[in-house]
């Protein structure tokens, strides 16, 4: 073997180690992408369930604080109608 197939071959043993070496690192950060990508999907639906919960909050106050506008009328409805009768 001459001097050329020697450096040929020991440059391309070097470059495919070091690729499979980049490679096998590359796998390992795809794979803690993966978890922190898992973790952030999992605060973001927290958020959404927690939004949604206090969307459901206020909508019942909503209803609740109707709900009083409507017998504050009722009664007022009554009390004029009592003091109608009572001037007459």
């Amino acid at each position: 073997m001459d001097s050329t197939q020697l450096l040929l071959t020991v440059v391309l043993t070097v470059t495919t180690i070091l690729l499979v070496v980049i490679g096998i690192q590359l796998v390992f950060v795809l794979k803690e992408l993966r978890k922190t990508l898992k973790k952030v999907n999992d605060i973001i639906e927290n958020f959404e369930k927690m939004g949604v919960s206090l969307e459901h909050s206020f909508s019942e106050l909503t209803g609740f604080a109707s709900g009083l506008k409507t017998i504050f009328r009722v009664v007022d409805f009554f009390h004029a109608k009592k003091n109608a009768k009572s001037k007459s």
